[in-house]
């Protein structure tokens, strides 16, 4: 299962309602936040998640509208007990040459850090994270400048225990079948020996959730967003300022839309709108090419499960 909790939806500059990128994403024990921007460690409070466990941050590029809140947050993090062992920084070089800048050069100048703060430079296909249940990984995106990346975070296929199958190795029902589904070899009273993979069903792959920050065109993404079952994609901009869109290295919800709908994509969820456009207008022209969209706000929550797919929950907007 992963979760992944909108705190900015807005490009460039905040609005009333938006504030500037970032975004939460829990997968299992694991806390992930993926970009920074201005007033974000505020947006973490008022969404109810917390700083707990929230150690590594995922940079898509580093343009201050998605990095400038790093300052403030890693201050808190380093003068506050939040629960906070160590922060690890992804991004690419030139992301993190500016955040080194602004964390080490301004924020945190002078102060004597009592946890170890790590900037890891990224490169295209790196591994995030590789454990029994997912990874995340990295992957290269064109916008403005060198280094900018999306994300894949891969849940791994899963065998379900199969009743038939222990059925018909005549396999008692009781604790017998209750160690084969902790993993652990049996010998039956008959002298079988049944190991765990006896008795496991198919394989059922698992969710695969896509995050791609600024982007200024489409056509590398396709191998890396495929058969997702959510692709978070900004949409900054509407069909009608393709020329705009282009020239500024970023994409229209028409785009995104037919991203989605080219890559066997089952759930898409559009953020980063800009001031001029509302959220209506993008999502109509979304939902004509690609019915299953949302249009990320601020606060909003999604869960993905395993079998049910993508799952808006009740709002927690504050």
């Amino acid at each position: 299962m992963f979760e992944i909790v909108f705190l900015g939806t807005s490009a460039a500059a905040p609005s009333i309602y938006r504030g500037l990128s970032s975004q939460i994403i829990i997968a299992n024990e694991h806390r992930f936040l993926v970009d920074c921007g201005e007033g974000t460690q505020r947006q973490i409070l008022k969404s109810g998640v917390g700083f707990r466990r929230l150690n590594r941050i995922l940079l898509t590029h580093g343009h201050l509208d998605h990095i400038l809140g790093l300052a403030g947050l890693i201050s808190t993090f380093v003068n506050w007990e939040e629960g906070i062992e160590n922060i690890e920084i992804f991004g690419g070089r030139q992301t993190l040459l500016r955040v080194k800048d602004l964390v080490f050069g301004v924020a945190l100048s002078g102060v004597k850090l009592p946890i170890p703060i790590d900037l890891v430079t990224l490169n295209d296909g790196d591994i995030i994270l590789n454990d029994k249940h997912k990874t995340v990984s990295a992957f290269p995106v064109i916008h403005r400048g060198r280094g900018n990346f999306g994300y894949i975070f891969q849940q791994k296929p899963h065998r379900p225990f199969s009743e038939e199958r222990a059925a018909a190795l005549n396999i008692p029902e009781g604790p017998e079948r209750a160690e084969l589904v902790r993993g652990e070899t049996i010998t039956l009273a008959d002298g079988r020996i049944i190991h765990p993979h006896d008795v496991l069903g198919d394989s059922i792959p698992g969710i695969k959730l896509v995050h791609i920050g600024d982007v200024g065109e489409t056509k590398t993404l396709p191998q890396y967003v495929q058969d997702a079952d959510c692709l978070v994609i900004e949409a900054t901009y509407l069909d009608a300022e393709a020329d705009i869109a282009a020239q500024v290295g970023h994409i229209t919800a028409t785009q995104a839309a037919h991203l989605a709908k080219e890559s066997g994509v089952k759930t898409l969820i559009l953020t980063h709108l800009s001031r001029r456009n509302s959220e209506r207008d993008t999502l109509a022209e979304a939902t004509s090419i690609f019915p299953d969209t949302y249009v990320a706000r601020d606060f909003d929550h999604f869960i993905l499960t395993r079998g049910k797919g993508v799952e808006k929950q009740p709002s927690s907007r504050a």
